[in-house]
């Protein structure tokens, strides 16, 4: 009982079927009780026309009863319809005798019209009429047939609004079903959206009660893309202005190195410079990550992935050849995906630095592409530690880095990464490289293929 109010307190929809339910059951309950009194108070009335019928029938036909036997009775009548027709002075002679098929000992002094006696232990229903020959008849009935003839009469009537209000009560539940059903699609369409997608709600095809409330949610939605938009300006404008300074404090340090100095200062300054370094690279991840979360154009052909791995390659080589790492590209395999250059540059760049940083010395990372159902498969796997199922999750969070991580980063690589797949609508996965040893690191990102693109690109390998 109480999870059936709490469901009714919460919930307008049911609030409304059940009340419009309650509402045709008592209405139909009061009709039908009506309809039923009134039918059954017309059928009697129906039958005490037809004794007066049946009296009147006799008075003008001036018709004797011997056809009908001494007691009134067709032969081989029906008992629930049957009328009894007698002459009213016979009632004493049929009092005397106990035979069943005799007269109803009716008494001789009723008056003319209608009455209602108990006759042998039975209720009849009889009318005294004084004919025209100054003979008094009474036409009689069973008070129980009348009775079950009118009940069955009433009961006839009720059936249409017993079939009518189950079918009534069904439609109104499917009418406020159908009825909210804008209200549920325009809640499905806010919970597809990704975290980027801040456009205003299509009010047009709502009801006229819900718009206001879209209306409304349209209004927080500006406020929040204005929001977001502030704090995007606001981390790219100080990235790019602590570049400056940055910048020229490199600048400064390479110029210190150059003078004549201490082993001790020599090393301190190394200290100096690599802060610096890492104080920069932060920056421009950062940039990265604030040109990630504005809406980019829409591209406008499809992007070759091998391509796209070769000038990645090109660029972060250097990395890759100083910690001694293989690096390349398996198999020839290639496809095309609809998603802009600069975009897919920042994800792959990202995680091949991510998995270069991460491999020790002397180890492997390869790159690969695979389609599969529609969709391009951008695979890379490197021989590093691996990330650990409860850590999987975490990882895409800004700054966010693994306990006992040692490596010099900013934990913004694979926050950059999501971001991007997300607006593009890629999906990333995560996973071990090698599942038995729990070791290394693979990192899928599907994307839907556009076209595939027949080539025969070489290994870039370091």
């Amino acid at each position: 009982m109480d999870g059936f109010k709490k469901r009714l307190n919460e919930s307008v929809q049911f609030k409304l079927s059940f009340s419009l339910s309650l509402a045709i059951l008592v209405i139909a309950v009061l009709a039908g009780s009506f309809s039923f009194v009134s039918a059954f108070n017309e059928a009697h009335e129906l039958q005490d026309d037809m004794l007066r019928q049946v009296a009147a029938l006799f008075d003008r036909q001036h018709l004797p009863l011997a056809h009908l036997g001494d007691d009134g009775r067709a032969k081989d009548s029906d008992e629930e319809s049957r009328v009894i027709v007698q002459y009213l002075n016979d009632g004493s002679k049929a009092a005397a005798s106990g035979d069943l098929g005799a007269p109803l000992p009716l008494p001789a002094t009723l008056a003319d019209g209608l009455h209602t006696l108990d006759v042998g232990g039975e209720p009849f229903r009889v009318l005294v009429k004084t004919t025209s020959n100054s003979e008094r008849i009474a036409v009689a009935q069973e008070t129980g047939v009348r009775n079950e003839i009118a009940r069955a009469s009433a009961l006839r009537t009720l059936m249409p609004l017993l079939i009518l209000v189950p079918i009534l009560l069904l439609i109104v539940a499917d009418l406020v079903r159908k009825l909210f059903l804008p209200i549920a699609s325009l809640s499905a369409e806010i919970d597809r959206r990704a975290e980027q997608e801040l456009h205003a709600v299509e009010e047009m095809h709502l009801p006229a009660e819900v718009r206001p409330f879209v209306v409304a949610i349209n209004r927080l939605l500006v406020r929040v893309d204005q929001s977001m938009e502030t704090q995007r300006r606001f981390v790219a404008d100080a990235a790019h202005e602590l570049r400056s300074p940055l910048t020229a404090l490199s600048l400064q340090a390479e110029r210190l190195a150059q003078a004549e100095m201490s082993g001790l200062a020599h090393e301190r300054l190394r200290t100096l410079r690599r802060g610096i370094e890492r104080g920069r690279n932060l920056l421009d991840q950062l940039l990265t990550l604030a040109k990630a979360q504005t809406v980019s154009n829409a591209p406008i052909s499809p992007v070759s992935v091998q391509q796209i791995y070769r000038r990645v390659l090109e660029d972060i080589l250097p990395l890759a050849q100083a910690k001694q790492i293989d690096i390349g590209v398996e198999g020839e395999q290639d496809a095309a995906v609809w998603v802009s250059e600069p975009d897919l540059i920042a994800v792959i760049r990202n995680l091949v630095d991510n998995a270069i940083r991460y491999t020790q010395d002397g180890g492997t990372v390869d790159l690969s592409v695979h389609t599969e159902d529609g969709q391009v498969i951008l695979r890379i796997q490197d021989a590093g530690p691996g990330i650990q199922v409860a850590e999987r999750q975490r990882v895409f969070d800004p700054f966010y880095r693994t306990p006992g991580n040692v490596q010099v980063g900013s934990g913004l690589g694979l926050a950059i990464v999501k971001v991007i797949t997300d607006r593009i609508g890629a999906k990333i996965a995560l996973a071990f490289a090698d599942e038995a040893r729990h070791s290394g690191l693979r990192v899928d990102v599907f994307i839907s293929l556009a076209k595939p693109v027949h080539g025969t690109p070489e290994k870039t390998e370091g």
